[in-house]
């Protein structure tokens, strides 16, 4: 028996004595190889741009075809080159590339690492959804049943046009009680509706409305809003002028709001990222950013890129945030859950 232990241990002591050969011989590689080092120079900056890009992107100027907020639109995107880099460093065999992949890697786990996990809970005592209807549905109906069957107590519809307006109120008239069309937005409640109006977003003519919500949790300012759209054109870069133009007179409308309890239902045709939307993002907070699961995003419905559809909300406690199902839009539906705390003032 001792024998075999010493036999036994013996064997151990040498597999011991080979594994640190090993190391041994892989470190004196590294250290002689310098090649490991040299080689992939050129992406090691292409990873530390990379970082730059994600963690200044409230530096980079509009001056030039509004380019930093088409950066923030798609901000979160910029994570598809970190695995790419990631692999051409190993194809390399670059130890430097590989260590400066590590950058951008840390930077946008800090920026996006927080929408990755579920924060949904339970609870809540209203529910709210917004849906850019898109003006050239062909299945307003449909379209109308499909957010009805979200279960959803107060509705937000952007994109309303004149001929499609009463397939909605047709549609919509049985499950929700109350409701106010401004312009081309739209706002269906089971609850009773007050002090309805139109929000002057200096456009010309109406995209955004304010009504009160009365609930049983007390009373909610809700504001409707479809900012201008914003496109990208080789010749002038991101036009996004008049969005930022409508988003400063919103982000001005509900800061002069007087109830403690409000929320923000609608197309802002920008990201919780885009700095031009400060002036709503700094006094608001997103449904999905404090009870989501994942980006959300909303926008291409057939291949979603971009949250640009939102629900903000101030003075009220997020429960659950989620996408609703496609419909017959450009959009896909949006919903979240609150827990409304009136102050009674």
């Amino acid at each position: 028996m001792a024998q075999a232990y010493k036999t036994e241990s013996g064997s151990g002591g040498q597999e011991s004595d080979r594994r640190a050969s090993r190391l041994q011989r892989l470190i004196d590689a590294l250290r002689n190889d310098r090649r490991i080092w040299r080689r992939g120079i050129v992406l090691a900056v292409c990873a530390v741009l990379l970082a730059l890009v994600m963690v200044l992107h409230s530096q980079i100027p509009n001056a030039v075809g509004n380019f930093g907020s088409l950066n923030e639109t798609f901000l979160p995107w910029l994570g598809v080159f970190i695995p790419l880099l990631l692999a051409l460093a190993l194809l390399r065999r670059s130890a430097t590339a590989l260590i400066a992949v590590l950058v951008p890697a840390i930077v946008w786990l800090n920026l996006f690492s927080s929408l990755i996990f579920d924060k949904t809970g339970s609870g809540g005592d209203l529910t709210v959804a917004t849906h850019n209807v898109n003006a050239d549905n062909a299945n307003p109906s449909g379209t109308a049943r499909a957010v009805a069957a979200s279960g959803a107590d107060v509705v937000a519809l952007e994109e309303l046009t004149e001929t499609a307006v009463p397939v909605y109120e047709k549609a919509l008239a049985s499950t929700y009680k109350y409701h106010s069309v401004q312009g081309t937005v739209g706002l269906w409640s089971k609850y009773p509706l007050s002090g309805v109006k139109a929000v002057d977003i200096k456009l010309g003519w109406t995209r955004a409305m304010r009504a009160t919500v009365t609930a049983p949790g007390g009373q909610l300012a809700v504001y409707v809003a479809h900012l201008p759209s914003v496109r990208v054109k080789i010749e002038a870069g991101f036009t996004a002028r008049q969005r930022d133009k409508s988003a400063d007179a919103l982000g001005d409308a509900i800061s002069a709001e007087k109830l403690p309890m409000s929320a923000l239902l609608g197309d802002l045709n920008g990201t919780m990222n885009d700095r031009a939307l400060n002036g709503i993002t700094s006094q608001m907070r997103s449904t999905q950013g404090a009870a989501g699961s994942g980006f959300g995003f909303s926008w291409p419905a057939s291949f979603p890129m971009a949250r640009i559809d939102q629900i903000l909300v101030k003075g009220v406690e997020p429960v659950t945030s989620w996408s609703l199902p496609e419909t017959g839009s450009d959009h896909l539906p949006i919903a979240a859950r609150v827990k409304l705390a009136d102050t009674g003032s």
